[in-house]
């Protein structure tokens, strides 16, 4: 298994989260399908971050941006910088990072997709 940015990023909610107000889950588990499924995407369709919110779901870019104003600082403030670019903007740099993530990140031989600790009840299994 290769892990590296979306590693990255549920450490980041985990540990800039304090509210705990995020829990996760892999798209590929019987819950991340199911959760896109209800976002009206296809259950195999694992190519991007997905948060799913009474609101609505939101992709790449926006979920990214609505999960920052969420968390502990430096994260608004870097959430409302990007705000105000066109979504198709912020969207090209999401994937031009997402498409190089193994470059500027590295790879790494374990990922945390469910903490059997203080962060248990956080992952969403099933």
């Amino acid at each position: 298994m290769v892990c590296n940015l979306c590693n990255n990023g549920v450490n980041i909610v985990l540990d800039f989260d304090k509210d705990a107000a995020f829990r996760m889950a892999a798209l590929q588990s019987p819950a991340g399908r199911a959760l896109l499924a209800r976002c009206g995407r296809s259950p195999d369709d694992i190519s991007s971050i997905v948060l799913v919110e009474k609101s609505g779901c939101y992709l790449k870019s926006e979920a990214v941006r609505r999960i920052g104003a969420r968390l502990g600082v430096p994260f608004p403030l870097l959430a409302a910088l990007a705000e105000p670019f066109p979504l198709p903007i912020r969207d090209f740099l999401y994937d031009q990072v997402a498409s190089n993530r193994y470059n500027i990140f590295g790879r790494s031989d374990a990922c945390r997709l469910a903490d059997s600790g203080a962060f248990a009840s956080r992952f969403i299994t099933e």
